[in-house]
């Protein structure tokens, strides 16, 4: 049976619905200003195995409520952008959606990970025409949004890449490199964003 249930749909129609908001608005906000407000964007509905081994690893029972109150990343998006600054533009935006709260947020941008992971988490809760998991209608589902700049997504990319798909031999020492590395990747993003800044006070 699918962890998600009836609801399977439900989250479907959710992720088109927000990745077709947010290359609405990307166009929208490069007409106004010549500039992009992210440089690409992806989403997923986690899949019914990934949902279940987290389920299973916080102890939850492998039901529709589980997956979509007691877990709130069944719906996941990615924004990647150019700058810093372009980050909380997006949030700024987000926040302003009518039918969209923001329940939590954790910035590991100002605050790394001691890893090195950079990168800004949001929950939603959105509201939709379809009940819910509690029976409501019109309905509340969750969704995570992870938003970084092009640096923080590929230190992030690799180091997955690199940490989780193989075994790893003398970890601390590539584990103080990559965080070497992170440090390094924050550094130019605050100098591309000090740039593009001194740029358009010029203009």
């Amino acid at each position: 049976m699918n962890i998600y249930g009836k609801y399977q749909d439900t989250l479907d129609e959710i992720l088109n619905e927000l990745l077709t908001r947010f290359n609405n608005l990307n166009t929208s906000y490069q007409k106004e200003t010549d500039q992009r407000l992210f440089e690409h964007l992806i989403g997923r509905v986690k899949s019914e195995k990934s949902m279940e081994e987290k389920c299973k690893r916080k102890g939850l029972p492998l039901t529709p409520h589980s997956a979509l109150r007691e877990n709130r990343d069944s719906v996941g998006l990615r924004i990647v952008c150019n700058f810093i600054d372009d980050i909380y533009q997006c949030i700024d935006l987000i926040d302003q959606m009518p039918d969209v709260d923001i329940v939590k947020k954790k910035d590991y941008i100002t605050n790394a990970k001691a890893n090195g992971y950079r990168s800004y988490h949001i929950i939603l809760s959105m509201q939709v025409p379809e009940e819910d998991v509690d029976g409501e209608t019109p309905g509340h589902y969750y969704i995570e949004i992870q938003l970084r700049t092009i640096a923080m997504d590929t230190w992030a990319s690799l180091e997955h890449e690199m940490k989780y798909k193989h075994e790893v031999k003398n970890e601390k020492m590539i584990s103080k490199e990559l965080k070497r590395v992170s440090d390094e990747l924050a550094s130019c993003d605050v100098s591309m964003q000090t740039i593009r800044n001194l740029i358009r006070e010029e203009n």
